[in-house]
């Protein structure tokens, strides 16, 4: 390999993918909402991350309705024996972004509307819902999106 090729490609492996919370630089204000205050949550919604004898990966519960202005943790465990995601936006950028990981699936997160947990572990993510109308979760991990890992958080006005 020639030297240029071989430095070209260290330079692309070496540098680091990013995912940004808005995808337009960086975790401006998102349709969904905004990270919240644990403080202020007024509900725990407990959701379960796992495969299937079947072949399928799910959520568990993958429907959720919550109220415009209402502060949720979620409580996420990683009932499974494959690493997955939560990740919580609108439906257009949840599908950009699951371009971007079938691109890179080793691509590194620092969202505050996402977390991949490995088996076993478990974290949540406190979320502030700003605007009504329907926003999407889903696991980004190559092929998991398409197995079943996703569903909808229905956001109704006060």
């Amino acid at each position: 390999m020639k030297p240029v090729y071989f430095g070209l490609l260290l330079a692309t492996l070496a540098t680091p993918v990013l995912a940004s919370g808005s995808h337009e630089g960086g975790h401006g204000e998102m349709a969904a909402g905004e990270p919240g205050e644990k403080a202020k949550a007024t509900q725990t919604i407990r959701v379960t991350m796992k495969e299937t004898e079947d072949g399928k990966m799910i959520f568990t519960p993958n429907n959720f309705n919550v109220r415009k202005d209402q502060t949720i943790v979620f409580a996420i465990k990683n009932a499974g024996e494959l690493d997955h995601e939560f990740v919580l936006d609108q439906e257009d950028k949840v599908m950009e972004h699951k371009a971007g990981m079938e691109k890179f699936p080793d691509m590194e997160h620092d969202d505050p509307n996402a977390i991949r947990l490995a088996p076993g572990k478990t974290g949540e993510i406190v979320w502030k819902f700003t605007n009504d109308g329907t926003f999407k979760i889903a696991c980004l991990v190559p092929g998991h999106y398409d197995a079943g890992m996703h569903g909808d958080v229905t956001v109704a006005k006060k």
